[in-house]
C-alpha cells in the first residue's frame, strides 16, 4: 500500500490522522462509559447530577477537539494521484493478508505492463508504418523504378469491421478458439496466453517462430489479410506432432518434432534443416 500513498498522499500527515481516529474512538467511547455509569459515588442527589453533568460535558468538549483535529489533517493528507483508472480495485491494497492474497500489487503490476505494451505497440506501428515493401526486380519480377513508393500510414478502422474480420476468420478456422477483447477502448486484440511460459520446449520453440511470423506477416494497408494470413500459418500447427521434416523426412531430431512452418508454403522444418 505504501506504493499508492506515495503519489500525491502526505504520509506524515496520513500517520497522524490513523492517531486522530484512534483518539477520536477512545473519546466516543468515554462518553458512552459515562452514560453507562450513570451518577455515582456523591452522597446528595444534587451533587452526583452536577458531577454527571461536568464529567459528560468534558467528554463530549473531547469528541468534539477530536473531531475537529481529525478533519484539519484530513485535508492536509491529499488524494492518491488517479493516473490508472483501477477505480474500487484500489480497496483491494486494504486487505490485512497482502502477504497471502496480493491481488491488488499483481493488478497494478498488470497494469503497467499493459500501458508500456501499449505504448511499445504505438512506437513499433509508426516504424512500421514508415517503411515501405521493399522487393528488388528479381524477386518480383517487375522494376522498382516503376512501383510507387508507399506513403506512411494510419490506419483507423470502425469497430464493427474488426468484428465483422474476425468473425469471419473464426468460421475459417472452426477448430481454433479465437477471443476478441476490447481493454482500453475501441483498440482491439486477440486474446493470447501471454503470461506463462510452456515447460516443454517443443511449445517454448513454437512460441518463439510465432513470435517471428508476427514481424513477417506486415502488410499496414491491408490488416485482414494480415490477421487472416497468420492465422492460417498458427493453424498449420494442427499437424505437429505428425508432419515429417519436408528436408530429411524424420519426424523428430534431437527428440523434437519440425517446429519451423515455412511462411509461404506451410511446409514442415526442422530448426537445423531449414537453413
Amino acid at each position: 500500500m505504501a506504493d499508492v500513498l506515495s503519489v500525491g498522499v502526505n504520509l506524515e500527515a496520513f500517520a497522524q490522522a490513523i492517531s486522530a481516529i484512534q483518539a477520536l474512538r477512545s473519546s466516543v467511547s468515554r462518553v458512552f462509559d459515562c452514560l453507562k455509569d450513570g451518577m455515582r459515588n456523591k452522597e446528595t442527589l444534587e451533587g452526583r447530577e452536577k458531577a454527571f453533568i461536568a464529567h459528560f460535558q468534558d467528554n463530549l468538549h473531547s469528541v468534539n477537539r477530536d473531531l475537529n483535529e481529525l478533519e484539519r489533517l484530513s485535508n492536509l493528507v491529499g488524494k492518491p494521484s488517479e493516473n490508472h483508472p483501477l477505480h474500487n480495485s484500489g480497496l483491494l491494497s486494504l486487505d490485512p493478508v497482502q502477504d497471502k492474497t496480493p491481488l491488488y500489487s499483481q493488478l497494478l503490476q498488470a497494469y503497467k505492463w499493459s500501458n508500456k505494451l501499449q505504448y511499445h505497440a504505438g512506437l513499433a506501428s509508426g516504424l512500421l508504418n514508415q517503411q515501405s515493401l521493399k522487393r528488388s526486380a528479381n524477386q518480383m519480377g517487375v522494376s522498382a523504378k516503376r512501383r510507387p513508393k508507399a506513403q506512411p500510414t494510419t490506419l483507423v478502422l470502425p469497430p464493427q469491421y474488426v468484428d465483422d474480420v474476425i468473425s469471419r476468420i473464426d468460421r475459417m478456422f472452426p477448430e481454433m478458439t479465437i477471443h476478441l477483447s476490447r481493454p482500453n477502448g475501441t483498440s482491439a486484440m486477440l486474446l493470447l496466453d501471454i503470461w506463462s511460459k510452456s515447460n516443454y520446449q517443443v511449445f517454448q520453440k513454437v512460441t518463439d517462430h510465432a513470435t517471428t511470423a508476427l514481424l513477417h506477416y506486415q502488410l499496414p494497408q491491408m490488416p485482414d489479410v494480415v490477421v487472416r494470413s497468420f492465422m492460417t500459418w498458427l493453424r498449420s500447427y494442427i499437424k505437429l506432432f505428425q508432419a515429417p521434416c519436408q528436408r530429411c523426412g524424420k519426424f523428430l531430431q534431437d527428440g523434437l518434432p519440425p517446429t519451423w512452418r515455412d511462411f509461404r508454403t506451410l511446409e514442415a522444418f526442422h530448426d537445423t534443416c531449414r537453413q
